[in-house]
């Protein structure tokens, strides 16, 4: 039960931070319906699961221990993110509260819950780092509870939020909707370009 519980608080500090997936989360909460919002967030949930086991179990230092593959990565990353980006800012303008006009496809909305989730090679890199490192000080026994400690803390986090900014979207203008989505929107762009930026610096 203590490791369990470490686990979960690992799992917290890791998942906190605003970043892509807050972000989306954050935005799929406050432009879907409570329902279709606590899907879209089952496959962010998953997808980041699925991350934080590859971290725990070393992927990250296969990727940092291979420059060719790091710098396809962050190509491929740095443009998925754009991408991403791009489509919160041109539907920036369009939120309409409780309706079903915002709703995307299954299949899109997974897509997107892996890109965020899986599109971050530093993350990747600093989780496997992190994780790895935590374990190398656990006994066999304790490896299970504690990355599954981590995964419970995830799904506590992601609908703890979807739950939250659900039932406060009602009590703010629609304005403060657009600003946040712009927002979201110009940060993601950043990260994007970063990624790129980094990726061209590695091949200068």
């Amino acid at each position: 039960m203590m490791t369990l519980l470490k686990g979960m608080m690992i799992g917290f500090a890791f998942v906190a931070p605003i970043g892509m997936q807050n972000l989306y989360v954050f935005n799929n909460a406050m432009n879907n319906r409570l329902r279709r919002a606590f899907l879209y967030v089952l496959f962010v949930w998953i997808a980041d699961s699925a991350f934080s086991m590859a971290a725990f179990f070393g992927m990250g230092a296969l990727i940092s221990s291979h420059d060719t593959l790091k710098l396809i990565v962050m190509l491929l990353g740095g443009l998925l993110v754009m991408w991403i980006g791009y489509g919160i800012l041109r539907g920036a303008n369009s939120v309409q509260l409780n309706t079903q006009q915002n709703a995307v496809s299954l299949k899109k909305a997974l897509v997107t819950a892996v890109i965020v989730s899986w599109a971050n090679p530093q993350a990747l890199i600093d989780g496997s780092l992190m994780l790895g490192a935590l374990r190398g000080t656990l006994a066999d026994s304790q490896v299970w509870p504690f990355i599954i400690g981590v995964i419970i803390a995830t799904f506590i986090w992601f609908n703890g939020i979807t739950i939250t900014m659900n039932l406060l979207k009602d009590r703010l203008p629609k304005r403060v909707l657009v600003w946040v989505n712009i927002l979201s929107a110009v940060i993601v762009l950043g990260y994007g370009v970063y990624l790129l930026v980094e990726a061209i610096s590695m091949l200068i």
